[in-house]
């Protein structure tokens, strides 16, 4: 008799090899920058796997509340189950607690959430922003895992590296001297946000088409779209 041991690496008749591929990276960025009174979140509007655009005008952006709105890129199926997922949650919330969920306990629900699946993760990359309890700007980026890190500004998805050395140098400051970092106004935050995407477009080609820009305030929330190149 033949053993297992013996036979070739190479399929053979008979064989059949089954491989198992449950992610797919459907590309997409975030941007994220947080005020004294604002936080401006944006995310492009290409989704694409490989070389193919399924569409063009995919909106990333999920307004979970009047003033929290989180933007998700990555795996697509990803992130829509993770997002119903949130949605059923705060419903939830607001049947037992009769108020909307406050932005750090959304933060603190996605970090259980995605560390809930950290055996088998989300292949997404999170960032939320939102109003505090006292109408302060937040950030809160994540790994696929759920690790949760409070920030002003913050980059992902795959153009994630691309973005964030320019938010550093122009939100950030860093490396700067005799500059003045006073607050950030709103609108050159959004300036910037739209710059970074201009320049991301230009060297990622899972960004494009269009940014859709999400403002919140204590007045709600805004909402603005920015034309990308389409090649």
């Amino acid at each position: 008799m033949i053993s297992a041991e013996n036979f070739p690496e190479y399929n053979v008749p008979g064989v059949v090899k089954h491989d198992f591929h449950p992610y797919e990276s459907n590309g997409g960025s975030v941007v994220a920058i947080a005020g004294d009174d604002y936080a401006v979140i944006a995310a492009d509007t290409r989704l694409s796997s490989g070389y193919s655009i399924h569409t063009r005008k995919q909106n990333k952006l999920f307004k979970l509340s009047g003033t929290t709105v989180l933007g998700s890129t990555g795996c697509w199926c990803d992130t829509l189950a993770l997002t119903s997922l949130i949605s059923a949650r705060m419903k939830m919330y607001h049947y037992l607690h009769q108020k909307v969920m406050p932005t750090n306990a959304i933060s603190q629900m996605l970090s259980i959430i995605m560390y809930h699946k950290r055996f088998f993760p989300y292949y997404v990359s999170n960032i939320l922003a939102g109003l505090d309890a006292d109408g302060k700007g937040v950030v809160y980026s994540y790994d696929p895992i759920g690790h949760c890190e409070l920030a002003s500004y913050r980059a992902g998805g795959s153009a994630g590296a691309l973005l964030q050395p320019v938010l550093d140098n122009q939100i950030g400051l860093k490396n700067q001297e005799n500059v003045a970092k006073d607050p950030i106004p709103k609108e050159k935050a959004i300036s910037v946000i739209v710059d970074t995407f201009i320049s991301a477009a230009e060297r990622d080609i899972y960004t494009g088409d269009g940014v859709i820009i999400n403002v919140i305030t204590k007045d709600g929330i805004e909402t603005r779209n920015v034309s990308l190149r389409k090649d």
